[in-house]
């Protein structure tokens, strides 16, 4: 049975060169776990780029929050941070990284101002729901078990006194 699952995974780490690989491979596995195989390099690649944009401007506390949705419609990925200045698209070439290469590799992406910080995320459009039940399947029944049962008489029920 195929449904739409909303599905959502959430990682706080500290941003650096090493812990980008590290984060790959989590979202990768969610990605799979959640049958969404096409989107592993594209998804991954646009957040290796918003964590390293972390990595290169953020000044002191490099904590950000990388988080992971499934909606049975699209994918989004968000990476929060603590430093208040919003990213500018400073190159139209999606070849050099950055904020172009979230665009190219998304249907829709933007960067809104919180409290604390600011978030970035993208999504990704998944044409038809892939999110399968992990139930175990319903038998199959073979031919002799598709005989009607004998039907016990009506006497037999009542019984005789």
């Amino acid at each position: 049975m195929n449904v739409q699952a909303a599905c959502r995974y959430t990682l706080e780490v500290q941003a650096s060169p090493e812990r980008i690989p590290q984060i790959r491979r989590i979202l990768a596995a969610h990605l799979r776990y959640w049958n969404l195989e096409a989107h592993v390099t594209p998804v991954c690649r646009a957040v290796d780029e918003l964590v390293g944009n972390v990595v290169a401007h953020v000044e002191g506390d490099r904590t950000c929050v990388v988080e992971l949705r499934w909606t049975g419609r699209h994918v989004i990925a968000s990476v929060a941070d603590k430093d208040r200045r919003l990213p500018r698209v400073t190159s139209s070439a999606p070849a050099r990284g950055g904020l172009a290469a979230v665009a190219a590799l998304s249907d829709s992406w933007g960067t809104c101002a919180t409290d604390t910080g600011k978030v970035i995320w993208f999504s990704r459009r998944v044409k038809a729901a892939q999110r399968v039940l992990t139930t175990t399947p319903a038998p199959t029944l073979t031919l002799p078990e598709l005989q009607p049962l004998p039907q016990p008489s009506l006497l037999g029920l009542l019984g005789t006194r």
